[in-house]
């Protein structure tokens, strides 16, 4: 095997230490050399705080915003940089975000065990079977697709209050039960250990350095969110303009979502084929593109209520609302279907290899559907289902008005 190895002859200049709270004596002999011979180290206020202070060397403390000390610290390109960063800077940490700015042949990263190592090793978790999320600034209902009963979640919070703040949340939707043990401080002085069940966790100080483990447990009738697609319809807040949950499992199938992929959903109602395309993937994005502002209310309320906050949203109307949005992997047309332009700028827009999926339920779309079909082709299939509903003291079968779903891909 033949390999150039060039990029690697470069000499690294910027060197990334992870420091923990046990500070300068729990730093490498490489760390401690990195450290003291830059000369400029970069870091938090309390990270620089931790190791002592070298003869003329130069220290910045992170401003805010974070970004504005990036010209300073590229300016010393081919100099010594070295910045202090919380335990592995890889995970949640400023390493993958200098690594957007700096070459890794430049770079130089020395983590130390970070605060999801630590906790693990505090409470005898294995971390392949626990799910790690960081909630310093990021919404608290992104945990939502983690609850179910006996999963374990590794949690940075955003502050002191985040405990009790997650026990609410988790008391709201039935999993009070669930065991918070609070690590604070990890590695130093001040580590400290509190847990109770969120249903009866209060209020305390609490460090704004802490790491939660959660262990979910739930009471009778809580919300469990499945891992198959096709949740069910009153889940959503809606007017009736929903993707019905038998027709959403097919159109989601059809549309195939993969990791990290953007979805388009045009005509969005309810937000329920974006909402469940996030659900598919964490690492997966969506647009929702409703011109209708009660309805999209409703969909920024849904995408709260199952833990996507990053749904994206577009007010207006196709295909004005789809200018300047991020290219799609996949579209979802679900209104507007017989709008000027609307399908083209769809086409136009979706990377090679993508695919395309569109509902009618009217004459007037499912004609539209044909006409697009015999044009681009692709598929169309009829989906026709019956729910038992009361009839009289009987029951009996009440049919669904049927949905014509086209999907096409396009050609690479």
């Amino acid at each position: 095997m033949t390999s150039t190895g060039t990029p690697w002859l470069t000499i690294p200049w910027l060197t990334i230490v992870g420091i923990g709270e046990d500070g300068w004596e729990g730093l490498s002999p490489a760390a401690r050399a990195a450290v003291t011979g830059s000369c400029l180290l970069v870091g938090g206020t309390r990270h620089l705080a931790l190791v002592p202070e070298t003869a003329g060397q130069e220290r910045l403390a992170w401003p805010s915003p974070l970004s504005d000390a990036f010209p300073t610290l590229l300016a010393r390109r081919g100099q010594a940089v070295t910045v202090l960063a919380s335990g592995d800077p890889q995970w949640f940490g400023i390493g993958a975000t200098l690594a957007r700015l700096v070459p890794p042949a430049e770079t130089r990263v020395l983590p130390a065990p970070g605060a999801f190592t630590l906790a693990a090793a505090r409470l005898g978790w294995g971390l392949q079977d626990v799910a790690c999320l960081s909630l310093h600034g990021r919404p608290l209902e992104a945990v939502i697709p983690y609850l179910f009963p006996g999963a374990r979640l590794l949690l940075l919070s955003w502050d002191g209050t985040t405990p009790a703040k997650l026990a609410a949340l988790l008391r709201e939707r039935g999993f009070g039960p669930s065991t918070l043990t609070v690590l604070e401080a990890m590695g130093g002085p001040r580590e400290r250990v509190n847990a109770a069940a969120a249903e009866v966790w209060s209020d305390g100080d609490i460090q704004d350095l802490n790491t939660i483990a959660l262990t979910c447990a739930i009471t009778p009738g809580a919300r469990v969110l499945p891992r198959s697609p096709g949740l069910p319809d009153d889940w959503f807040q809606h007017d009736g303009k929903i993707t019905k949950r038998e027709v959403r499992a097919v159109a989601l199938s059809h549309l195939a979502p993969g990791r990290g992929e953007m979805l388009w959903d045009v005509g969005a109602g309810s937000g329920s084929i974006a909402i469940e395309w996030l659900l598919a993937d964490p690492a997966n994005r969506a647009v929702a593109v409703e011109d209708r502002a009660d309805r999209m209310a409703a969909i920024r309320a849904n995408a709260l209520t199952f833990g996507v906050p990053n749904l994206d949203f577009r007010e207006g109307a196709a295909p004005d609302a789809l200018a300047d949005l991020p290219q799609p992997d996949a579209v979802f047309i679900g209104g507007g279907l017989t709008g000027a332009g609307v399908v083209e700028a769809c086409w136009q827009a979706l990377r090679p290899g993508g695919r395309l999926v569109a509902t009618a339920v009217t004459l007037e779309t499912e004609a539209a559907l044909s006409q697009w079909h015999t044009a681009l082709g692709g598929s169309l299939t009829r989906l026709s289902v019956e729910r038992v509903a009361p009839l009289g003291k009987f029951r009996g079968w009440r049919p669904l008005m049927p949905v014509t779903l086209w999907r096409v891909d396009k050609p690479l």
